[in-house]
């Protein structure tokens, strides 16, 4: 073959070769789809994964009913503004229709069936909630008749319930029922619109039983102040805080009710999981750490943006899934509430795309694990089936809840090579690896899935078997140390030869580093050292920077080398100029501040004595930040309240020491020095807003002169 026609060739074989490996590599977000979908990690980072669902289809679109005026012919008639929709155990799909005061049905393979008939006497009004039993029974919130019907499969009422009379309900309770579920005891849950009063509970012949799932009352620092402070007859003007309204209610085949509530200041438990008894099973604590309990999730979240979670649904195994009116975003988490995965799209508002949803109003789940979303916009409903992808999260998850390690851990690894950045599957193989005893294996999976508490416990293990395999050793040599003591008292107490050997002080002629061994001697006799400072000059600038220095580098190395089980920041990307512009400009303000501060109030202190006196006051920061942060690698989370004393503690003491510091120093009595501190956090954040509003200008400035620079060089 000729030289040119085999490069030719070779050419041709590696462009090959390229195309195949593009195509069989798995790519993080497909492009197929109008829609993104993200994790978000335990470090709160944004992680981008391959699509859990797909769109399949819209459905809606053929409803065709008896023409009114000729039987003989159908015409169409679209849904009209739905607000609900549920799929029975037999995969049927179920619309309130509230436009056209109907509730219409729809087939397992997603196609129309039929209308239910309109009741005799008073037809259905403006429904907007439904609810199917497991005996096939259908519950309407009929919110335009104040009243929830229970019907049969052919639409015949079987029931009626309105609101009962009881004196645990106030004549000022409004009845608009808006969503309805049922448990197997027959007991109907209902929704009011706007009440704040929780779930209406009745029995089956429609009785009070009570309230349920109440939310509490949003009630922060400021109330406490205020109702301290206020009269009676003030406090009383002030605008009601009252509990967030609950938005909608589910039921599982375990009996769990579920309520998704919506607040402006709901930031927590917008979604609860509870007994029959109240309790909520969301949010507790488990063997990994400490569970979630903020749900509906937002990509880019402005600081006063919440999630207004309108639906919940569940599947067979816990999982549930909730939907974001505002946002559009749709949440799924397992069936203790950790997150699986959200996704979203931008939706236009002249256009129907399948795969978005541009005003979501309800949400279900049928027995496949197609997801069916309800747009009361386009009054259409989108199909999504899941994933090659989604169903190995599904899987490899459910296998991990129930405990079955050994058999989610091969597809857990799958997911991992498919997206080597979702949390989910390294806390799995974390769980897995724990579970057969390779603690060492688990405690680097839960490192990198950011889980202090599962790292922790497997070090706890580790640490263990280290302390077993070496108890032995230990003990001979505690024994070996025991003897040697006791020869030694013995041998002192009998010959002469063997007296203590008294060593001479040692006397440390430098006069710089006699300014630094001072620094201990501050750290034992704080008001003697800083009087010291002051009137004998046992410290100086140089000292003070040297102090400075080890301390900063202390502060530093405790930030970014504790134990990760005491750390977050230890799995982070810690910039170094940023710790250091953090403690230095801190130390500068404080320094600035409590100098112009005494001067005013006629302190006998020098800047000197305020600079190197606040020097001096750092030493904790080196006798304590750094052994404890290596004592901090032989501890886990059992004997965190030991570590979190001695960290506090050695905050506490730099605070006393800066107080006894400006008491020595400008010969305060101590309310005056009580005055001085509160005056010089002032200044502190005085000088704070000044750099900010210093920094903003300076930037403007700087895009001004940039853009009359780029219009000159233009002309």
């Amino acid at each position: 073959m000729k030289p040119v026609k085999l490069k030719l060739f070779r050419l041709l074989w590696g462009f090959l070769a390229v195309c195949l490996v593009w195509v069989g590599y798995p790519a993080v977000a497909s492009a197929d789809y109008p829609y993104s979908t993200n994790y978000r990690s335990d470090k709160g980072s944004l992680v981008w994964t391959q699509a859990a669902f797909a769109p399949e289809q819209v459905l809606g679109r053929d409803i065709f009913v008896p023409d009114p005026k000729d039987a003989t012919k159908k015409v169409l008639s679209p849904l009209m503004q739905p607000s609900d929709l549920f799929i029975d155990s037999q995969d049927r799909m179920y619309v309130a229709d509230t436009g056209n005061s109907r509730i219409v049905v729809f087939s397992p393979d997603g196609k129309f069936d039929h209308v239910l008939p309109a009741l005799e006497g008073t037809p259905l009004s403006s429904p907007q909630g439904i609810y199917v039993s497991d005996k096939g029974d259908l519950y309407v919130a009929d919110t335009g008749n104040a009243r929830v019907v229970m019907l049969d499969q052919q639409g015949n009422m079987l029931k009626e319930y309105k609101l009962p009379k009881s004196r645990f309900i106030s004549d000022s309770y409004r009845f608009e029922p808006i969503k309805v579920a049922v448990d197997k005891r027959g007991y109907l849950y209902i929704v009011s619109l706007g009440s704040y009063n929780g779930l209406l509970q009745l029995d089956p012949d429609g009785n009070f039983v009570r309230f349920f799932a109440a939310n509490e009352a949003p009630f922060t620092l400021l109330d406490s102040m205020k109702r301290k402070i206020y009269s009676q007859a003030m406090y009383e003007k002030q605008n009601a805080k009252l509990p967030p309204a609950i938005n909608n209610v589910n039921i599982d085949k375990r009996g769990f009710v579920y309520t998704v509530s919506y607040g402006l200041e709901m930031k927590e438990e917008q979604v609860k999981k509870l007994n029959s008894a109240g309790q909520n099973f969301l949010g507790t604590d488990t063997t990994n750490g400490e569970a979630n309990n903020s749900f509906g999730e937002i990509r880019f979240r402005n600081v006063i943006q919440v999630p207004n979670l309108k639906d919940i649904a569940v599947d067979s195994s816990g999982n549930f899934s909730v939907i974001d009116s505002d946002s559009k975003v749709v949440s799924q988490y397992d069936a203790f509430g950790n997150l699986l995965f959200f996704w979203s799209g931008d939706a236009s508002p002249n256009t129907t795309q399948l795969g978005i949803v541009k005003s979501p109003a309800a949400i279900d789940i049928n027995s496949t694990n197609e997801i069916y979303i309800l747009d009361n916009n386009a009054n259409l409903i989108q199909q999504f089936r899941q994933t090659e992808f989604g169903a190995l999260v599904y899987k490899a998850n459910n296998l991990t809840i129930d405990g079955k390690y050994k058999d989610a851990e091969p597809i857990w690894r799958e997911v991992l090579h498919l997206n080597a950045f979702y949390t989910p599957a390294m806390l799995g193989l974390a769980q897995a690896a724990y579970s057969r005893g390779d603690y060492v294996e688990a405690k680097k999976m839960y490192y990198d899935a950011g889980v202090q508490k599962g790292y922790s416990n497997s070090f706890w293990q580790i640490r263990l078997k280290w302390l077993q395999d070496r108890f032995g050793l230990f003990m001979n040599i505690f024994i070996i140390l025991v003897i040697l003591y006791l020869t030694y008292r013995l041998a002192v107490k009998r010959y002469g030869a063997f007296q203590k050997i008294r060593r001479s002080s040692l006397h440390i002629r430098s006069r710089f580093l006699g300014q630094l061994k001072h620094s201990l001697y501050v750290l034992r006799h704080p008001v003697d050292g800083f009087y010291m400072l002051r009137h004998e000059y046992k410290g100086s600038y140089l000292s003070a920077f040297v102090i400075l220095i080890l301390a900063y580098a202390s502060y530093a190395i405790s930030r970014a080398y504790t134990s990760f089980s005491f750390n977050m920041e230890a799995i982070k990307s810690l910039s170094a100029v940023t710790v250091f512009l953090q403690f230095i400009i801190v130390w500068i303000a404080w320094v600035i501040s409590n100098y112009l501060v005494s001067s005013i109030m006629r302190g006998e202190g020098r800047f000197t004595d305020v600079f190197v006196g606040s020097a001096y006051a750092l030493a904790p920061f080196i006798v304590v930040g750094l052994p404890l942060t290596l004592i901090s690698h032989g501890l886990s989370l059992t004997e965190d309240s030991i570590y979190q004393f001695i960290h506090s503690g050695m905050y506490v003491w730099v605070f006393l020491l800066l107080i006894w510091k400006v008491m020595t120093v400008q010969n305060y009595t101590v309310g005056e020095t009580a005055i001085n501190l509160l005056y010089t956090a002032g200044t502190m954040l005085i000088i704070g807003v000044l750099c900010f509003i210093l920094f903003g200008l300076t930037t403007e400035l700087r895009s001004f002169v940039y853009s009359i620079v780029q219009e000159v060089s233009v002309r």
